[in-house]
């Protein structure tokens, strides 16, 4: 039986939250929705301090954000960049129409359509999310998304340069400085200057995680990918320090990110808790990742690598790292998790910066349903039929004239029989 050497905040403090963030995102939309571009203002100015005399980026911006960055540093996000649009090209190419006879003169299929128009949110109120940029525009760019617009907050009173540089340099069309979720709300809802998109993608603070979900509908959302969450599965081939490290580097995200060591021995857990204490002292962002840790951080000792899975596989976290003598074993046996980090030569933040998988993640449990951001999800796999000969229809028609009847349905069954008497 498993032990919970450390847990966080209560159910009920966190559904008590939850309330919370819901009930002010709905007001924001529904604002939003009835005064557009003057409510939008009046939140960039409340929320951020941003009041600037247009919030879409102009060619001359763009081009000053860029002059500001290092070649060095421009040399960085392209080099992640190629590494995205490399596996995202990968994927797609992985994806295939398809047409196939399935009976004599009845021909289907289907084809994979980009989405018309997505709209990215970058976060970047407590850091410049510069990655988030990559991960949802280069991606969107190779599935062949014809209108990709940006949104990310002021960074320090500014636009973010690094961000407007990451997403001109990943193909974004329209690029605004505009955070939370009065961006999401005016991308998804439109304004008098900003056109609705068709898509939301991109993670977030709970508040733009519910934004999303609310719009869910209204248009299409990758998503409900909030506030990071990391597992660490892990076995006495571990240690300490290692752990500590790799859950405070996705603690420090924000205060509400689930850390969580999974772990067979309680040496271990105690070694990584004094670890994480001590780390807490020197870590430039400790004061973040201290509150998340405290408040969400959970350390558990399990019986065996059995049942670590099936622990494992009940958080279903956004990403699990497995630090183990045999992490292949793990890669067998768990099947819910956002992203799979195995061994410790490589870590989440390779996958959160440059390793070329995606890092807009399933968080709060969606992993146990859906996958993460992917090529795959600006695609609208779209099927078609055609019926080639009088035969293959009146054979169809046949059997569809019972099937409607069975039904009640006698404007289907004339579809059905009208053919049948034309074509007999």
């Amino acid at each position: 039986m498993a032990r919970w050497l450390k847990t966080g905040i209560a159910e009920d403090e966190k559904r008590a939250r939850d309330d919370q963030v819901r009930d002010t995102v709905t007001k924001i939309l529904d604002d939003i929705e009835r005064r557009g571009d003057e409510a939008v203002r009046e939140l960039s100015i409340r929320f951020d301090n941003w009041d600037p005399t247009d919030f879409r980026l102009s060619e001359d911006e763009i081009a000053a954000a860029l002059a500001e960055i290092p070649d060095e540093t421009l040399d960085d996000i392209r080099f992640a960049q190629a590494q995205i649009r490399n596996f995202a090209q990968i994927q797609r190419d992985s994806l295939l129409d398809v047409e196939a006879e399935t009976l004599p003169g009845v021909v289907l299929g289907h084809k994979n359509i980009p989405v018309g128009s997505v709209g990215c949110y970058v976060p970047g109120g407590k850091y410049p999310l510069v990655a988030s940029a990559h991960m949802s525009v280069v991606t969107a760019k190779v599935a062949g998304v014809e209108r990709i617009v940006t949104c990310a907050p002021p960074f320090g009173g500014r636009p973010a340069s690094a961000i407007i540089a990451a997403q001109h340099l990943g193909g974004a069309d329209e690029i605004y400085c505009l955070g939370g979720v009065q961006a999401v709300g005016a991308m998804a809802l439109g304004t008098s200057t900003m056109a609705p998109v068709d898509m939301l993608v991109g993670p977030g603070n709970p508040f733009v995680a519910e934004a999303k979900r609310q719009l869910f509908g209204r248009v299409g959302i990758d998503l409900l990918a909030g506030p990071t969450e990391t597992l660490v599965i892990a076995d006495d081939t571990s240690d300490g320090e290692i752990c500590a490290t790799d859950l405070l580097g996705q603690a420090e995200h924000g205060p509400t990110s689930p850390a969580i060591l999974l772990t067979t021995s309680e040496e271990l857990a105690v070694a990584t808790m004094a670890e994480v204490e001590r780390q807490l002292e020197i870590l430039p962002t400790g004061e973040i990742a201290g509150t998340a840790w405290r408040d969400y951080g959970q350390v558990i000792v399990a019986d065996d690598d059995d049942e670590m899975v099936r622990i494992g596989d009940d958080i279903a976290s956004e990403h699990v790292q497995v630090m183990t003598a045999d992490p292949d074993w793990f890669a067998e046996r768990l099947t819910n998790y956002g992203s799979l980090f195995l061994g410790d030569r490589t870590n989440v933040s390779y996958g959160d910066k440059v390793i070329g998988t995606n890092h807009t993640l399933p968080t709060r449990r969606a992993a146990r349903y859906t996958g993460g951001l992917w090529v795959g999800k600006f695609l609208k796999t779209c099927t078609y039929q055609k019926v080639l000969t009088d035969e293959a229809s009146v054979l169809l028609g046949e059997y569809c004239s019972r099937l409607c009847a069975l039904e009640g349905f006698a404007g289907h069954k004339e579809q059905a029989d009208i053919r049948v008497r034309r074509l007999a």
